[in-house]
């Protein structure tokens, strides 16, 4: 995962730049809430025996880089590691996609939207085994220009899915378990570096 990061992100700055292209990097804290409509139980329970939701905690590691520029949006692309855990589960989801940015509505606030897509890591918390799937979200959130180079990201709100470690993954007789439907809460800062 830490590979398609790093090649990814040098593909990013490696490609030509003009004058207006806008990179920005962020690390913010993030508040997850994950639920299932199925209680799981036993060893490999994500969201711990019986459960059928919980709320994680942790961080969103990422970049954006806007390539294109129309006269009132900016598109781009995101991407983005983000790590949370809880009730000593883990996980860790690695996305990649589009980004829109509207700028004709005040020069200070720059509203965006991201559909993203990925792979997700997780670890239940009685057990050392992990596994991935594909997952995807889609984000909405607003940035606040501070200065020439610090934003505030005052809010950025997220809903993705994502196949977690359950008693079926691992080799359970049951049939199937439902994808966990995830719920994510975000503010920080973005430091603008173009």
């Amino acid at each position: 995962m830490k590979l398609w990061f790093s090649l990814l992100v040098a593909v990013v700055f490696l490609t030509t730049i003009p004058s207006h292209a806008q990179i920005g990097l962020y690390v913010n804290p993030v508040a997850t809430r994950i639920s299932n409509s199925q209680a799981d139980s036993g060893v490999f329970s994500f969201l711990g025996d019986g459960t059928t939701s919980r709320m994680f905690w942790g961080a969103n590691i990422g970049g954006y880089y806007d390539r294109w520029h129309g006269e009132k949006f900016d598109a781009g692309i995101d991407i983005r590691d983000q790590i949370i855990g809880a009730n000593n589960a883990r996980e860790n989801n690695f996305l990649l996609g589009a980004r829109v940015v509207a700028k004709s509505l005040s020069p200070s606030w720059r509203p965006y939207v991201e559909v993203l897509g990925g792979a997700g890591t997780t670890r239940a918390p009685h057990s050392s085994v992990r596994i991935t799937r594909g997952t995807y979200g889609v984000f909405v959130g607003a940035d606040y220009k501070l200065s020439r180079v610090v934003d505030v990201r005052a809010f950025e709100i997220g809903y993705g899915s994502l196949s977690t470690i359950s008693s079926v993954a691992v080799g359970s007789a049951a049939s199937s378990y439902p994808s966990s439907n995830q719920l994510h809460f975000s503010a920080g800062l973005v430091f603008r570096i173009r």
